[in-house]
């Protein structure tokens, strides 16, 4: 099985900055996509960033310009630096990977999920 560690959320005041971390591990013979997702209450959940084995990336329109997704093949990580942050980027914050286990198996696995809080 493939486990995805999350660390980094907080409360920070608006305009500040937070960095978020995942870190895949288990049977793991390579991730595609890895991607930061968000959900906050009474919301569904929506896509932040995405980042392919190539390290091209892709951004919601709300964090263009704002955050910047990074990852490390050779250590399954995949970071989300996010600065400027506003109210409105409050939310449970959740890593997501689409992984191929070592022995074929193509599965995607999410985190536990990550707490930021954008407030004054």
């Amino acid at each position: 099985q493939v486990q995805l560690l999350e660390s980094g959320g907080g409360l920070v005041q608006p305009g500040e900055s937070l960095r978020l971390s995942c870190a895949a591990s288990g049977s793991i013979r390579r991730i595609n996509t890895m991607g930061w997702y968000r959900q906050a209450p009474g919301k569904e959940r929506e896509l932040v960033a995405t980042t392919a084995s190539d390290s091209s990336t892709n951004y919601a329109d709300s964090v263009k310009g704002r955050f910047t997704i990074s990852r490390d093949n050779d250590k399954n990580t995949v970071d989300l630096e996010m600065n400027s942050l506003k109210p409105d980027d409050s939310a449970v914050y959740y890593c997501n990977a689409d992984v191929v286990m070592r022995w074929g198996m193509r599965r995607a696995y999410w985190g536990q999920g990550t707490q930021v809080t954008v407030s004054s």
